[in-house]
């Protein structure tokens, strides 16, 4: 079977298609969604489940490859309303997108094309699992100093409440 560069999983039913949203500060999958198409739908569930999660502050910019259901129109009027500037990989530039490219390569190689899945269900359960409590809360990132995404954060919320509670004193 190929593996394509997207993130497809191929199901005994047929394909399942995932959206994520990353945080490039500390790599964590911060949103992300699940289904039998991939259409804007889709994109503005992840987007809307990251924004469950985080509330963004204005100006947050939010990148993108420059796939149709992340230029329709519902998706960037989502953004606009967030105050959320949007960024795009140039055409044919995947570079632009390694983050999220590397997140996909990493479930891929390390979840996906190690089973075979018998339903979507199936599958969204691994994939969930696989990110909630594997890749946010175990993997280890060199990026981040071999921590997880969530140890990341944490160290950095403590460092700077030490710093401010230090200035305070």
């Amino acid at each position: 079977m190929p593996r394509p560069t997207h993130p497809y999983v191929w199901t005994a039913e047929g394909w399942l298609y995932l959206a994520a949203i990353l945080d490039l500060f500390s790599r964590r999958v911060v949103g992300h969604a699940m289904s039998e198409r991939i259409d804007r739908a889709l994109v503005l569930e992840a987007l809307r489940n990251a924004v469950g999660r985080r509330v963004p502050n204005d100006g947050l910019v939010h990148h993108s490859d420059r796939g149709s259901q992340y230029a329709s129109g519902d998706y960037q009027h989502a953004l606009d309303d967030l105050d959320v500037v949007c960024s795009m990989s140039r055409k044919g530039n995947c570079w632009d997108n390694a983050v999220a490219e590397s997140f996909f390569a990493t479930l891929k190689t390390e979840l996906v094309y190690t089973r075979r899945f018998a339903t979507r269900a199936e599958a969204r359960e691994a994939i969930f699992d696989f990110i909630e409590v594997f890749y946010n809360r175990r993997r280890r990132h060199s990026t981040l100093g071999y921590v997880s995404p969530v140890d990341f954060e944490m160290r950095f919320v403590e460092k700077k409440m030490s710093v401010e509670y230090n200035k305070a004193a």
